[in-house]
């Protein structure tokens, strides 16, 4: 599995920087998969539309399908695994960046933006040892290689060489 999670505290500008990351490695001609954690509810099935009135009759699985897209909309108990996400809905792509997901054991560049946060997630009271490497806006002193946060196509290099062409 070529994958890596960027994690960071809220607000620090994780779906900037991915948004700015996809866009630099379609350029490059790479099929790119996305999964975002949300810790809180959400949903994407609203009343009215039949795929809900379907789902709120009990389906447990419901897949809207279009000839530009589909969506999933699976009833669990809890998130599963990344894994599970990962091995169900990626077959296609050449990486599979995620954004949270912290506490996985999936390689990881941790976002930082000085303002926001003075310590990292990775190397703060828990040394994560998944750490590849920090995106910050300023100088820090590390042990895995420091990128430039204002620098996508830094950050893109880094994900194809360290994760996509990476051998196993």
């Amino acid at each position: 599995m070529k994958a890596v999670s960027f994690v960071a505290k809220s607000g620090t500008g994780k779906t900037t920087l991915l948004e700015k990351v996809i866009i630099e490695l379609k350029r490059r001609g790479y099929r790119i998969g996305v999964i975002k954690h949300d810790a809180h509810r959400f949903d994407i099935d609203h009343p009215g539309k039949d795929s809900y009135r379907l789902t709120a009759a009990g389906a447990d699985t419901m897949l809207i399908s279009s000839p530009e897209k589909l969506a999933v909309v699976k009833n669990h108990c809890e998130s599963p695994p990344i894994e599970e996400l990962v091995s169900s809905y990626f077959s296609d792509v050449d990486v599979i960046l995620t954004e949270g997901f912290k506490k996985s054991g999936l390689p990881k560049i941790e976002v930082h933006r000085a303002e926001r946060s003075p310590t990292l997630l990775c190397r703060g009271d828990e040394h994560d040892p998944t750490l590849l490497a920090v995106a910050s806006d300023v100088p820090l002193d590390l042990d895995v290689p420091l990128l430039d946060l204002n620098n996508p196509a830094q950050v893109a290099d880094f994900v194809e060489w360290r994760v996509i062409r990476a051998t196993d």
